[in-house]
């Protein structure tokens, strides 16, 4: 049989390493001073599916998940793509400086690792990662991630119980207890309706008026809001 040349050689041999199925452990750490991430979901996946892409108009999915915290329409389409997931590792919500550890076995093909979850309090923001290239060299790694806004609704930064239905303004709840009431309102529309990098809650020091339902000592924040640890076996 003819030798391969050796650049095709090459090639072939890092196309074989990059398909290759994994064992991750993975921890993800909560940076923000008084966010809250809701359920988390972390998916291995090709390089065809997606939990959210930047510059572009967020999925139905992805609006259910950042203005309510619901991953259900976000698991059912990585289900449909054949990704790898977890969800949910924290059991509930992870609380400011707090982590939660999650291991994940994934199929060949699927080499790319995203995540996602709603901040709270937020109107539609979330924390995310976007199709970080698993490393085929056993090791640990950290990733930084920063905090997007879906560009679904308004950053309004009024805290309306139970208003997480997608297309009902409002912050559907305040986990920590410290935000405030009556607020009037910081904007009433959405200039950028693509995903992007949030701008960031303003909060006020008046918790019961002012524009903003937030603290603007407790509930801002800069990026990255999160430290992801995988250490791949």
């Amino acid at each position: 049989m003819k030798a391969l040349p050796l650049t095709l050689f090459a090639a072939c041999a890092v196309t074989s390493l990059a398909s290759q199925a994994a064992e991750l452990d993975i921890k993800l750490t909560n940076l923000t001073q008084g966010l809250h991430f809701t359920p988390i979901l972390i998916t291995a996946h090709n390089s065809d599916s997606k939990l959210f892409s930047v510059a572009m108009p967020a999925s139905t999915a992805l609006q259910t998940m950042a203005e309510g915290g619901n991953l259900e329409p976000l698991m059912t389409e990585a289900t449909a793509a054949n990704s790898d997931m977890v969800a949910n590792p924290a059991e509930g919500l992870l609380a400011p400086a707090s982590s939660t550890m999650a291991s994940l076995s994934t199929k060949d093909g699927n080499n790319y690792l995203s995540l996602t979850a709603m901040l709270l309090p937020t109107n539609d923001g979330f924390v995310g990662l976007d199709s970080w290239m698993i490393p085929t060299e056993a090791g640990t790694y950290t990733v930084y991630l920063n905090a997007y806004d879906a560009g679904t609704e308004a950053n309004d930064e009024l805290v309306v119980e139970g208003s997480g239905m997608p297309g009902t303004p409002g912050i559907p709840a305040a986990p920590g207890g410290n935000a405030g009431m009556n607020g009037s309102g910081v904007t009433s529309s959405e200039t950028n309706m693509m995903v992007h990098i949030h701008p960031g809650n303003l909060g006020d020091d008046d918790l019961e008026a002012g524009m903003s339902d937030l603290d603007n000592t407790v509930h801002r924040w800069l990026n990255p809001v999160a430290m992801l640890t995988v250490t791949v076996k």
